[in-house]
Formats: C-alpha cells, sequence, structure tokens
C-alpha cells in the first residue's frame, strides 16, 4: 500500500483550476475529489500532480487525498484541507518571504526571543501557518510567494550532513555540499515535511522561484566563475540533480494545467515506466543538461512564470539559470527578456514582479556594484578588469546593479508601463536574498525638468521595492555593519561616487528607503484592494511563554 511522502502542496490556484503536488512511497493511483492521476517515477521516487478543473470562482471546497483507495490526507489530528477559488469579495493577500534554512523547530532559543542556538532564530513561514490555523478562512493568505533558498544546497542541516557522510569514498562532492538528484530530494523532505508547514503548504497556492543557494553560492555570478565550477569534477552531478530535482519539486507547480500540456514534460514523463523512473531520469538528466550548457550563452530552459490574480499580474523573473554572460553581461536571456516584457505589459490594477536578487541596493553597495560591473567589462583596461572580477567573487556582487545592461532595461520598461494610458496603481518589485528587509519607492527622470529625480513630483503608477528576507537565516554582525553602513549618509556618498567614475549617464531612477531596514526573520503580508495596496512586515519572535508569534515592524501603503 502506498504511502504519502510529501503533500498534498496547493500550486497553481485560478478561478477555476487548481493543481496540487504530491509525492508517494511507490506507483499509485492518485484521487482527490473525484478526479484520478498515475504517479510518475524519476530516479525510484515517485510523484503526481493533480489537475482540477470546473471548479466554481470564489470557492472554498474541502478535499481529501486518496492513494489506491484508502484516504491518506488529511492526517489524524489535523485540520481540513482546503481548495479556495480566485474570484471571492474582498481582498487579495499575498505572503512574501525568501531564504529559508531547515533546522529542528524544537531546539531551545536561548539566546534571545528571536535567535535559537544555531543562530537561525523562529521560522516565519511556520509562525504564520500556526496563526492561519486560528484565524477565519477568509483572512489566509491567497498565496505565498517564496523569492529563492527555498533549499540550502550549500549548507545543509545536521540531519541532512549525518546522511551525506555515508557516501562512498570515492565520491568527490564536497563534504558540505549536497550531491545529486538524491541528496536533493532530502532537502525537500526536511523543508516541507514538518506538520504545521505541510498543513500550510496544503491550503494555501504556492509560488516560488530559485536563487543562488538552491544550486551552491554565487551561481552563475559571471563566466569566470561558470568556467572554473564546470572544471570541477562533481559539478556536472550536482547542477543536474539540482535541475532535475528543482522542476519537479518547484517549477512544475508554477504552470497553470494550459502551460503544462502545451510544454508537455509532464505528459512525457507520465508515459515512461510508471515503477522504477530509470527512463524519466534520463530524459530529466538530458534536459537539465542542456540547459545547463545554455545558460551562460543565452540563458537555459524559461523558468520565469507569471500568473493573473484578479486584477493583479504577477511576473516572476529567473535571475540564476536565464542569465547571458557572454559577450555581454545580462541578468536574462534575449528571448527570455522578450517574454517578460510581454507578460509585464498586459493591463492590470497592480503589476508585481517577482526577483529573488534586488533591483535596488541600499546605499553605497548599490553604487559599489556598479562600479565593480564597468571594471570588470574593461572600463579602465583589463589589468584593473581581471582583479575586479576576484572582487566581484569574493564580495559576491551579484544584483541588479551588477548587471547594468539588464537594469537600465528593466528601469526603462517600468518607466513605460508607470506612464502608458493604462498604468497600474502600482509596480511593486518583490526581492529577497540579502537577509534584511525594507521598502524603497523609486524616483523616474521622466517626472522631473530637472537632470536629478524628485520624489515629491510622481506622476504615473507608484513604483516601489519590497524586499523580504530571511524566513529563517541569520546575517552576521559583520554584514550587518556594513549594511548599516552601507545604507548611512557616508556609505550613500562614497557609492555616488563611485558610481560617477564610471558611468557615463545616470540611470532611469532614483531610489530612496522609506520602511526599515529590519534585521530578522520575517514575512511581507500585501493587502490589495482594488487600486490599494498595503504592505506589513511581520517578524517572528517568541512571548514570553515560549510561543512562536507575529510582530509587524512596518506597516505602509503604496
Amino acid at each position: 500500500m502506498s504511502e504519502l511522502l510529501l503533500g498534498p502542496m496547493l500550486r497553481h490556484v485560478t478561478e477555476t483550476s487548481a493543481t496540487i503536488f504530491i509525492e508517494t512511497d511507490s506507483m499509485a493511483t492518485v484521487a482527490i475529489n473525484g478526479v484520478e492521476t498515475q504517479t510518475f517515477a524519476v530516479a525510484g521516487h515517485h510523484y503526481a500532480l493533480v489537475m482540477l478543473e470546473a471548479l466554481e470562482p470564489g470557492s472554498c471546497v474541502e478535499y481529501t487525498v486518496n492513494l489506491d483507495g484508502i484516504e491518506r490526507w488529511p492526517l489524524p489530528g489535523m485540520p481540513a484541507s482546503v481548495i479556495r477559488t480566485l474570484g471571492h469579495d474582498g481582498p487579495l493577500r499575498i505572503l512574501v518571504g525568501s531564504c529559508r534554512a531547515a533546522a529542528p523547530h524544537e531546539l531551545p532559543f536561548t539566546l534571545s526571543p528571536t535567535v535559537d542556538a544555531q543562530g537561525l532564530g523562529v521560522d516565519a513561514l511556520r509562525a504564520h501557518g500556526q496563526r492561519m490555523q486560528t484565524q477565519p478562512r477568509e483572512e489566509w493568505p491567497d498565496l505565498l510567494l517564496l523569492l529563492g533558498d527555498q533549499l540550502y544546497a550549500d549548507e545543509p542541516s545536521p540531519v541532512t550532513r549525518r546522511r551525506m557522510s555515508q557516501r562512498p569514498p570515492e565520491d568527490p562532492t564536497p563534504p558540505d555540499l549536497v550531491g545529486g538528484f538524491e541528496e536533493y530530494t532530502w532537502l525537500y523532505h526536511e523543508s516541507w515535511q514538518p506538520d504545521v508547514e505541510r498543513w500550510m503548504f496544503s491550503v494555501v497556492p504556492t509560488a516560488m522561484i530559485f536563487d543562488d543557494h538552491d544550486v551552491i553560492d554565487d551561481w552563475n555570478i559571471s563566466m569566470s566563475w561558470v568556467n572554473d565550477i564546470r572544471k570541477k569534477a562533481w559539478w556536472n552531478n550536482h547542477i543536474v540533480g539540482g535541475l532535475m530535482s528543482y522542476w519537479i519539486y518547484q517549477h512544475l507547480g508554477n504552470l497553470s494545467p494550459d502551460e503544462i500540456r502545451s510544454e508537455g514534460m509532464l505528459e512525457h514523463l507520465l508515459s515512461l515506466d510508471r515503477s522504477t523512473g530509470e527512463a524519466a531520469a534520463d530524459y530529466l538528466h538530458e534536459w537539465a543538461q542542456e540547459s545547463e550548457r545554455l545558460t551562460p550563452i543565452e540563458g537555459g530552459y524559461r523558468f520565469s512564470f507569471a500568473r493573473q490574480l484578479g486584477a493583479t499580474r504577477l511576473v516572476v523573473i529567473d535571475c540564476r539559470n536565464g542569465r547571458n554572460l557572454r559577450p555581454d553581461r545580462q541578468m536574462i536571456g534575449e528571448s527570455e527578456w522578450h517574454w517578460v516584457e510581454e507578460q509585464a505589459r498586459i493591463p492590470a490594477d497592480h503589476l508585481l514582479l517577482g526577483t529573488s536578487l534586488p533591483v535596488m541596493v541600499p546605499g553605497g553597495l548599490h553604487g559599489l556594484q556598479e562600479w565593480n560591473a564597468a571594471l570588470c567589462d574593461g572600463r579602465w583596461g583589463k589589468p584593473i578588469a581581471r582583479l575586479s572580477e576576484k572582487l566581484r567573487r569574493f564580495l559576491d556582487l551579484e544584483d541588479w546593479p551588477a548587471f547594468d545592461a539588464s537594469l537600465r532595461r528593466l528601469l526603462s520598461l517600468i518607466d513605460d508601463i508607470r506612464m502608458g494610458p493604462s498604468a497600474p496603481a502600482t509596480i511593486s518589485i518583490l526581492s529577497g536574498d540579502i537577509h534584511f528587509s525594507f521598502i524603497a519607492r523609486a524616483s523616474f527622470l521622466s517626472d522631473s525638468s530637472t537632470s536629478k529625480p524628485v520624489f515629491e513630483d510622481r506622476r504615473g503608477s507608484a513604483v516601489h521595492q519590497i524586499v523580504s528576507s530571511p524566513i529563517r537565516q541569520s546575517l552576521s554582525r559583520r554584514d550587518r555593519r556594513l549594511m548599516d553602513f552601507a545604507a548611512g549618509r557616508i556609505g550613500r556618498r562614497i557609492g555616488g561616487l563611485l558610481t560617477r567614475s564610471v558611468t557615463a549617464s545616470a540611470h532611469q531612477a532614483a531610489w530612496e528607503i522609506t520602511h526599515g531596514p529590519e534585521f530578522a526573520n520575517d514575512m511581507a503580508l500585501l493587502t490589495i484592494e482594488q487600486r490599494t495596496m498595503r504592505v506589513a512586515i511581520n517578524r517572528a519572535r517568541l512571548d514570553e511563554s515560549g510561543r512562536p508569534l507575529l510582530e509587524t515592524v512596518i506597516d505602509a501603503e503604496m
């Protein structure tokens, strides 16, 4: 008899459809509310994506999961799981976060109310799930958006490290890095199996995009990095396993039923041997290998995706696997960029652009990245370019300012959309990665008759960047002091001097931090109603009795 290993995870939900992802321990027929599908197998693992269609808009329906006719979900003592379709009355709520390290929840919180003995602190995702269990369903988020580092493949937990220690002696993979597909599955199980999170995933639709730690730190930061990493004996097994597991566990659920059918990959997997999954593993291995080959040239497989959430448009941009690193350094390859532009121009009351890496980095760090990128591109000659490349990798200079041409292109697109005839009320860039949270607003040159943006004179859509990070991770005291300095007056001045020393023309936008930064485990809750939007950044901590709670540290109207 088949058992449920992971899920059910509610993934893509519209007014009339829903997809639900599960993993089982053996081949099975999966049934959810009368809709049946077969599992597909990959390298001995068994998965299913159940697609429910012809649902009622604005409805809330409880569901169960049956494997070969036996009910396996909900688990005993767990609240019921439901599908809430879009189209309901009331506001749209989107919960946003990034950077979540796996660790036990029962560790003693000995250092402070927000930091545990491992330095990771209270899990903000789990705290939101616990709060949801006491809330009316109409107050739950309509979407959970995870913007990278859902896993830490290069910083596995002690639990995973113990399993990794059993590798054969001839395995060349470094001891602190997960290896191929099998070891990646361990990370997903550890992160997504705990009871509260598992129930939360079963009732809140989830969209997600990876960042570097889902594979390895600094993934595709530059062409020299790519050339160096491909010389490692362990790299091919690691990257192929990472892409294979990402497509199954994360990306497949980002797609609508129509997109899944059009792409055809799931249909092909279902046509292969369902018992062992050797043929499916070979198929996905070849696919991942080709995507990895194309990445530095023109961008690999398109992992960017979009969702229509009523009158709100969400476009999520892959900033890692989609890069074009030669001959020019581009955050996104040309064909994928045209797709992003087309999706972002679809009229909406609110446009949300999700990107794991920030577009605006506080103060001097923004200028430092622009300066370094120009030197890496040869602005001061080849010897300086080689030194600058080493600095880029040493300091992890990899956000949008480190890809100047791509940054200008994105800002130009935003400027054009916000001033168009059907401009959204708001355009919000949603990001993570940097282990602190803040809100910044943009002012564009087109708002002013002078050569400088003027914050008090804004026309068109209101443009903001909302950074929410981490869900559960730490920022060292050294890095926090660096961030504080960079965001301060002196840091901003140094950054401006660096930018002016290498930049021929000003950017279309200037940024001003209006809220934050906040250094704590937190998540951002966007509440959208008609043409207004509020953002609450909620910090996770312990109350006096040691129970997790959420406190709002930023509350802003966009």
